[in-house]
């Protein structure tokens, strides 16, 4: 049998992940790809099948590289500012099969130090010794 390679692996948990995670127009999905140079992000309205917002380190008004933790949070702030000002304050996250670590985890605490869910905090609380 021939080995998955690490996209196939990748595209598999995609799918899984988008079989429960749907955006609506009250509250659109964060949609985050990332390659080996750049960081993309969308935000996603899956009802009327139409893109709201989008930012990437690939546009001509970013300059540096794309393939850091800095670059995403810039894409992260970007963002969450146009979505921001095509009337989204809420959004569902979709991080595309990757895992919520270094890049991606960046862009998503970016938008929420923006303004984009500002109720929801980054981290769950730790359950304490008697939560159980």
């Amino acid at each position: 049998m021939a080995q998955k390679s690490r996209a196939d692996i990748r595209r598999g948990v995609h799918s899984r992940i988008r079989k429960k995670v749907r955006g609506s127009a009250e509250r659109p999905r964060l949609a985050v790809f990332r390659s080996l140079n750049h960081i993309y992000a969308q935000v996603i309205d899956d009802d009327n099948g139409k893109t709201l917002a989008t930012a990437s380190t690939s546009e001509k008004a970013f300059s540096g590289t794309g393939g850091n933790i800095a670059a995403a949070e810039t894409v992260g702030k970007t963002i969450a500012e146009r979505a921001l000002a095509a009337g989204v304050s809420s959004v569902v996250f979709d991080r595309g099969g990757y895992v919520y670590h270094g890049r991606v985890k960046a862009l998503l605490d970016a938008t929420r130090t923006a303004g984009l869910n500002k109720n929801e905090s980054a981290a769950t609380p730790a359950k304490e010794k008697g939560d159980e």
